[in-house]
């Protein structure tokens, strides 16, 4: 068993857990947590796809791949966020982690997540590799923002301009229509021409600007205790709607940055 591993910087916080799918255990600016804790919450990388993949199965060319359903007739947020990562290298603002695709996963290859901490942002960075076979792949991050940060203070609200969203069908995927934007609660994938760009802002207490080059954002706001709002490479089912294959000399990148100032 790995330790957890701990960034800092001036009073900003990270708490990194290789052991639990290599996730943010705890993100604290200025005394205040901004995750909603327990073992499956934090922030966890989904890799090598993200959101739900339709009845577990995914297409390589004419090759078709079954996934265990961990998500009713779905398969859910890739393996990622259950795997054991390797401590690649730590220092007191940076950290690096791999993990080595396998089973239930069909193709091998390589993960790679980096951290970047500093007094007023915290960049995250995922890359996939192939070994030897292209495959279709995607990764994004998951986290649970807590709603509330306590102390009395208001609830998180959230600005963002999206330019489509991803018409959801009764099963939760997408549809293949795009439609403009709908008002909330949502569980739903918006797109974002210019890349990623929202402020998450607790008022009084702290905003946060989550950016990204990705276009592709799923936010989840039906739970009473947080708010996820999930930067990705692709559209939930992506894999097959939307494939980028990785091939040992195309490897797939993606970096968020999210950056704060106190209010």
């Amino acid at each position: 068993m790995s330790e957890q591993k701990r960034l800092t910087a001036d009073d900003a916080e990270l708490t990194i857990d290789p052991d639990n799918g290599c996730r943010i255990e705890s993100l604290r600016i200025g005394g205040h947590e901004l995750l909603r804790q327990g073992e499956g919450y934090g922030s966890f990388p989904m890799v090598p796809w993200c959101g739900r993949m339709a009845n577990g199965r995914f297409r390589n060319g004419a090759t078709s791949h079954q996934l265990p359903l961990d998500a009713g007739p779905h398969a859910i947020h890739g393996t990622g966020r259950n795997a054991t990562w390797k401590t690649v290298r730590t220092g007191e603002r940076e950290a690096a982690f791999t993990y080595d695709l396998a089973e239930p996963w069909p193709y091998p290859g390589r993960v790679t997540q980096l951290f970047e901490l500093s007094e007023d942002a915290l960049t995250l960075t995922l890359g996939v590799e192939a070994a030897d076979d292209s495959f279709p792949a995607q990764a994004g991050w998951h986290p649970w923002f807590r709603r509330n940060l306590g102390d009395g203070g208001q609830d998180l609200r959230l600005d963002f301009t999206a330019d489509w969203q991803e018409e959801r069908g009764t099963d939760h995927l997408p549809t293949g229509r795009r439609i403009g934007p709908t008002p909330g609660p949502w569980d739903d994938c918006f797109g974002m021409t210019g890349g990623v760009d929202i402020t998450l802002t607790w008022p009084e207490r702290l905003a946060l600007r989550m950016t990204s080059r990705a276009e592709w954002v799923v936010i989840y706001d039906e739970q009473a205790e947080a708010v996820c709002v999930e930067p990705q490479s692709g559209p939930p089912n992506g894999l097959d709607t939307r494939p980028r294959l990785v091939t040992p000399i195309d490897p797939l990148e993606i970096t968020t940055t999210w950056t704060w100032r106190r209010l």
